[in-house]
C-alpha cells in the first residue's frame, strides 16, 4: 500500500484505496479531530466524492469508519470540492472529498477538511502519525462500508447561490459558451450557472467514463478537441474543470486554452484584490502587471493558504489566491456586486471561470484579446506521466550536485544566468527564458513549466526541456546510478 499526501490530498492507486486504507485514514482523521478538540462525539463529517469508478466504494468504506469512529456522517454525493468545502464552512462540519483530481483513473484520493477549513501540512502530519499508530497496533481494521442521508440537493443549491451573487443580472447575455463535461462533477453546475446569467450554452464531450483533465498541463488530444468544436459551433469559449471541479479550464473563441494563472490574476483583479498568493511556477510576468502584490510559495494549496493567512494576519484588506492550474482561493471576505461573500480558501473554478467571461461580455471583445492585452510571457507546461519517484529523486539530486552538473544538463536549452530552489528548480537562462522542473507532489510524474518571449521559442523549449528529462531518466535507468546526469 503507497499512499502519501502530495500537493492537496491523499493519493495512491484505488486498488489501494478501495478497502483498508480508505477506512484507515478516515478513523486516523477522526482520531485527530477528537483528539484535537476540533470535534467532539457525534459531530457531523461530510462526505463528497467525483465520478471515478472508484470512489463510491472508497467513500463508503470511509462513512463506515467515521460512523465506527462516533461521528455521524452526511452524503453530499458527486458535487465540486468548493461546493463541499463552502457548506462544511456554513455549517463548520469536518469534510472528506474522495476524488483524484486530474491524475489517471486507476488511481484515486481524499482531500480532508477540518470545521474550519483546509487541512494544513501540519494536520497531514499529524493523520499519517495516527495511521502509522493505527497499523503498529496491530488490530484489524473494519473496512465495512456504510449507506449515510443524502443531502446533495443543499450543498448544491448553496452553492449556486453563492455564485449567482457575483454578477450583475444576465451579465453573460450575448455570450455562446460552451460547456465541456467530460467527466468532472462541475459538469451540470456549469450549464445551469451560465445559463442563469444570460449565456447560450452548448454542452460537449460528456462522457459515461472518468477521463482525467489536468488543467496546468491540457493534453493535445483535448487541445484539438477545444478548436474543432469552437469552429464547429462558433463559440465565444468554452469552460471546463478537472474531476473534482476545483481547477478551471477555459479555452477563447479559437479553443486555445487560458492559462490558469492568468485566469487567477483575472479573479484577483475583478475581486479587487491587495495581494495575490500564488506558487512559483506561477507565470514570472503577474508582479510586472502591477495590479496587486504578489507573493509567492511553493506548490500545493496548503502553502497557498499559508501564505494567505500571512497576508491578512500583516492587514491587507482583500487577499486571494491562486495556481498556475487556475484554482482560486478567497482569504478574506470581499464585496462583491453588493453582496458580501465570505472566504473560501480552497480552490474554486467557478470564481476564475465567471470573473473571465464577465470581462468578456463587459467589454465585448474577444478573450483572446483580453488575453493579449495582460502582455504576459508565454508559459508553457506539460509533463512526463508515469515516471518512477525513485528517477526524478536521483534527477534533482543531481542537478542540485554542483553548478556544473546543471549546466551540462541545460547544454541544449541554454546557459543558466539564476536559479531559484524553492520548490524544484526554476532557472532563468541567459536570454530571460525560464526552464522549472519539478517532481510532481500528487503522482509519479515529472512537471517541466517554461517561459518565453514568444510562443515558438516557449513550444520549442518545452519539447527540448521534457526531451532532456527522457534522455536523463534513459541513461539513469540503463546506468543504474546517476553518474552520468552531467553527460
Amino acid at each position: 500500500m503507497s499512499l502519501k499526501f502530495g500537493t492537496s490530498g491523499l493519493r495512491g492507486l484505488s486498488v489501494d484505496l478501495e478497502g483498508p486504507a480508505a477506512a484507515l485514514y478516515a478513523t486516523a482523521f477522526a482520531h485527530t479531530l477528537l483528539a484535537s478538540g476540533q470535534a467532539k462525539p457525534g459531530d457531523t463529517v461530510l462526505i463528497a466524492r467525483d465520478f471515478r469508478a472508484s470512489s463510491p466504494a472508497i467513500a463508503a468504506i470511509a462513512a463506515g469508519a467515521l460512523l465506527r469512529a462516533g461521528l455521524t456522517v452526511r452524503d453530499c454525493g458527486t458535487v465540486p470540492t468548493p461546493a463541499l468545502a463552502l457548506y462544511a464552512l456554513t455549517t463548520r462540519s469536518a469534510a472528506l472529498m474522495v476524488t483524484g483530481s486530474h491524475i489517471p483513473a486507476d488511481r484515486n484520493g481524499i482531500k480532508f477538511y477540518r470545521p474550519d477549513g483546509e487541512i494544513a501540512k501540519d494536520d497531514e502530519l499529524a493523520i499519517t502519525q495516527a495511521a502509522d499508530a493505527l497499523q503498529a497496533s496491530l488490530v484489524a481494521i473494519d473496512a465495512t462500508p456504510a449507506e449515510v442521508p443524502n443531502i446533495e440537493p443543499t450543498v448544491r443549491d448553496l452553492f449556486i447561490a453563492r455564485n449567482m451573487a457575483l454578477l450583475p443580472e444576465r451579465a453573460l447575455s450575448g455570450l455562446k459558451v460552451g460547456v465541456y463535461q467530460h467527466s468532472t462533477v462541475a459538469r451540470d453546475l456549469f450549464v445551469d450557472v451560465l445559463a442563469r446569467y444570460g449565456a447560450e450554452v452548448v454542452p460537449l464531450g460528456r462522457s459515461d467514463t472518468f477521463i482525467p483533465v489536468d488543467t496546468e498541463a491540457v493534453s493535445a488530444d483535448t487541445v484539438s478537441a477545444l478548436r474543432r468544436w469552437a469552429g464547429e459551433h462558433a463559440l465565444d469559449a468554452i469552460v471546463s474543470a478537472d474531476g473534482d471541479g476545483d481547477r478551471p479550464l477555459v479555452s477563447n473563441e479559437a479553443g486555445e486554452p487560458i492559462r490558469g494563472d492568468l485566469l487567477g490574476l483575472i479573479a484577483a483583479e475583478f475581486l479587487g484584490a491587495t495581494v495575490a498568493v500564488t506558487p512559483v511556477t506561477s507565470n514570472s510576468g503577474l508582479e510586472r502587471r502591477g495590479t496587486t502584490e504578489v507573493l509567492r510559495t511553493r506548490v500545493g494549496s496548503p502553502f497557498v493558504i499559508a501564505g494567505m493567512q500571512d497576508a491578512v494576519t500583516s492587514g491587507h484588506a482583500c487577499v486571494v489566491g491562486f495556481e498556475a492550474n487556475g484554482g482560486t482561493l478567497t482569504g478574506s471576505d470581499v464585496t462583491v456586486n453588493g453582496t458580501r461573500f465570505a472566504a473560501l480558501p480552497t480552490r474554486d473554478c467557478f470564481l476564475p471561470v465567471l470573473a473571465v467571461l464577465y470581462q468578456a461580455a463587459e467589454r465585448r471583445e474577444p478573450l483572446s484579446a483580453i488575453v493579449a492585452g495582460y502582455r504576459l510571457p508565454v508559459a508553457l507546461s506539460d509533463r512526463l506521466e508515469r515516471f518512477p519517484v525513485e528517477t526524478s529523486q536521483a534527477l534533482m539530486a543531481a542537478l542540485r550536485s554542483t553548478p556544473e552538473a546543471l549546466a551540462a544538463f541545460l547544454k541544449p536549452l541554454g546557459a543558466p544566468a539564476a536559479v531559484s530552489d524553492i520548490d524544484g528548480l526554476r532557472i532563468t537562462l541567459m536570454d530571460d527564458s525560464i526552464v522549472h522542473l519539478r517532481p510532481s507532489g500528487n503522482a509519479p510524474e515529472m512537471r517541466c513549466y517554461v517561459e518565453s518571449a514568444t510562443e515558438e521559442k516557449a513550444q520549442a523549449l518545452l519539447a527540448d526541456g521534457l526531451a532532456r528529462i527522457r534522455d536523463w531518466a534513459d541513461q539513469f535507468g540503463q546506468a543504474g546510478t546517476t553518474g552520468r546526469a552531467s553527460e
